[in-house]
């Protein structure tokens, strides 16, 4: 798990766009800028699908108005899914979910989840960090399967202090 302080790892994640499959390296989207990246279990699991992932797309502007420049969802499912998950849920110009097919955001960042008994494999625990610069402000890493300190509504103060 990443410390305040930490950079973000150098690693590769994946969108979908009109030419197919593309990487997206994860500090080029925090290069010179603050933001939010948030990181679950997967696409269209129920408290990610009903709660989590909705939260950041109806706070877009109050995370906005707190500073973030960015605010990305990394999913460890491939982009395919992560595309139809991100436009399920109307994140379009909004949050950025981002595939991390391999689970390597999940491993680098020290978050990984042995989800293998419900979702068939390694997945990512629920957190969320502010981050600036690709350098980690603040990190909530939830606890099991909790939805508290990960949500939209508890990192916009977070935002405003960092």
């Amino acid at each position: 798990m990443p410390l305040v302080g930490d950079q973000l790892p150098d690693v590769q994640l994946a969108t979908l766009g009109a030419e197919g499959p593309t990487k997206v390296p994860l500090r080029s989207l925090f290069e010179g800028k603050k933001g939010v990246l948030v990181g679950v279990p997967g696409a269209f699991t129920p408290g990610c699908t009903k709660t989590h992932l909705p939260g950041y797309v109806a706070d877009y502007q109050k995370l906005k108005d707190a500073g973030a420049e960015v605010v990305a969802v990394l999913t460890v499912n491939d982009p395919f899914v992560a595309k139809a998950w991100a436009d399920s849920a109307g994140a379009e110009g909004k949050v950025q979910v981002l595939a991390d097919p391999a689970g390597e955001a999940t491993k680098a960042l020290g978050t990984e989840w042995d989800a293998t008994a419900i979702l068939g494999t390694v997945r990512s625990a629920r957190f969320s960090a502010v981050i600036e610069d690709n350098v980690v402000k603040t990190f909530n890493l939830e606890d099991g399967g909790a939805m508290t300190c990960s949500l939209s509504n508890q990192i916009i103060a977070q935002l405003k202090d960092a």
